[in-house]
């Protein structure tokens, strides 16, 4: 169609143009114009850079598999199209979203070429600004995305080192406490073999001996008043058969599932002059038991924390498979323990009937440590007490992953920012605000899936949905593609 200097001077883009300038545009673009239905698509080559004339245009991104509306208007001058033209080939130049009409509509075309050389040519500072602002924005971005991933490899840093050196701790005691007990046995044993012992007492000790470290094994779980009524028991009979320091002796029988019967045993079993020895005698045997039961558990514990480590951080792992979410929840759960504390209560609300989704493990990992991490700044803003709970549920063809926590909630004015690059409500310091910007490109361009959230006071839920099955490898998204929330390149003034 023909272009009119006069008529592309009346939109709000060109109006301090010269006539000159405005010649040049209508000999090297075109008025074109489009019947409803799609102008171009998003990832074509980005040919064109569009400025309605007159008409009705919509813009779409692509959010998993659907094509999200994000901008309709009928202003004139709105433009979309190849808007980073004048970045050549530092930047791949496709379209990053589509475009459609749903009336007749009539736009200004200039070719993606044209485009560049005009702003080099005519806007020559400019074009140095939109540049520096571009890859400054970019590279600011990557550098504080990757602080915000060691902020958050510190934090679990610390609260794994607390978590180890509780049971390393213990086990260290349990071990120095072993070898004392183990040294005093052997002086008992020499104290018993140079005794007048015949062969059939000592066999009849040794069996004594292997039973009871047997009971240690079985010993049933007392309540606090059961145990204390069960050490005054011992207490006396010890007392009452001349056996010193039974008030010590006695709480560790109890400990090890022992009651006055089985001490009425072993009495029957020696004669009145060796029972204190062999009383002795059992009781570091006990005490070796449970050191060992208690190196064992310390022991197991730091074994478990490794193992929520390698799980958590995927190594030796393949980068793409096939996972389930709630082992990945429950490791990242125990990474963060140490931060989540004792005054958060953590509900797990899982339907293990699930099945197992593809997915980037490490990635979700991430993304469940910023919901985590933000869902704890929540209640501690609260006043500290409150509950987390993880719910897992499947929602059609996807399965969700909600992280809902009873803090003050996000207020209306701020909620549609959250996933803005660099947005925090955290003190300076605190905060990057690249979290959930992050967590959102991980969820919705890497995964296919959706982030959104709900929040009204005490009650805010982050729901993560992702899909059952895999998408076409060929079309999967690089993880550091523009975000929904931000349209890029809408048609707005």
């Amino acid at each position: 169609m023909p272009c009119s200097p006069t008529e592309i001077s009346s939109l709000f883009l060109f109006e301090k143009l010269s006539p000159e300038q405005l010649g040049r545009l209508c000999s090297e673009g075109r008025v074109e114009r489009f019947e409803p239905g799609p102008v171009y698509t998003e990832g074509d080559p980005a040919t064109c850079f569009y400025v309605m004339v007159e008409g009705t245009v919509v813009l779409y991104r692509r959010v998993g598999g659907d094509d999200v509306e994000v901008s309709r208007t009928s202003q004139r001058g709105v433009y979309a199209g190849a808007m980073q033209a004048y970045l050549g080939d530092q930047v791949p130049q496709v379209y990053n979203n589509s475009m459609r009409v749903t009336e007749p509509t009539r736009f200004f075309v200039l070719p993606a070429e044209s485009f560049s050389a005009i702003m080099r040519e005519w806007f020559p500072m400019a074009a140095h600004l939109l540049e520096g602002l571009f890859f400054g924005s970019k590279n600011t971005q990557r550098a504080v995305g990757q602080r915000e991933r060691l902020l958050a490899l510190g934090s679990l840093s610390a609260g794994l080192t607390h978590e180890l050196n509780n049971p390393a701790a213990a086990a260290v005691r349990a071990t120095a406490t072993l070898r004392e007990r183990v040294a005093k046995m052997r002086h008992k044993l020499a104290v018993i073999a140079s005794g007048a012992y015949d062969a059939e007492a000592l066999t009849r000790l040794i069996e004594i001996q292997e039973r009871t470290a047997e009971l240690v094994a079985k010993a049933p779980s007392l309540s606090p008043l059961e145990a204390s009524d069960r050490e005054d028991e011992l207490g006396d009979w010890l007392d009452d058969h001349g056996i010193q320091e039974g008030w010590r002796i006695a709480p560790t029988f109890v400990q090890a599932g022992l009651d006055v019967d089985w001490l009425e045993q072993v009495a029957a079993t020696v004669d009145e002059d060796t029972l204190p020895g062999a009383m002795g005698w059992l009781n570091y045997t006990v005490e070796t038991e449970l050191l060992m039961d208690e190196i064992d558990d310390s022991t197991n514990r730091i074994s478990h924390l490794v193992d929520a480590a390698k799980q958590y951080s995927q190594l030796d792992r393949a980068p793409y498979r096939v996972v389930d979410v709630h082992e990945l929840l429950d490791s990242t759960l125990l990474m963060l323990s140490g931060k989540i504390g004792q005054r958060i209560e953590v509900v797990k609300d899982y339907d293990r009937t699930l099945p197992a989704v593809p997915a980037y493990p490490a990635e979700l990992n991430q993304v469940w440590t910023n919901l985590v991490d933000n869902a704890v700044f929540a209640i501690d803003s609260a006043g500290g007490e409150g509950t987390l709970t993880v719910r897992t549920a499947r929602e059609g063809d996807r399965l969700l992953v909600e992280f809902r926590d009873t803090g003050p909630g996000i207020p209306p004015d701020v909620r549609g920012r959250i996933f803005d690059p660099f947005f925090t409500t955290k003190p300076v310091g605190q905060g990057t605000g690249l979290g959930l910007d992050i967590s959102w490109r991980i969820v919705v361009n890497k995964h296919h899936g959706s982030l959104h959230v709900e929040s009204v006071p005490g009650d805010t839920r982050f729901q993560v949905l992702l899909p059952l099955t895999a998408p076409d490898p060929d079309i999967t998204p690089e993880p550091d593609a523009e975000p929904g929330p931000d349209p890029g390149g809408a048609p707005t003034r």
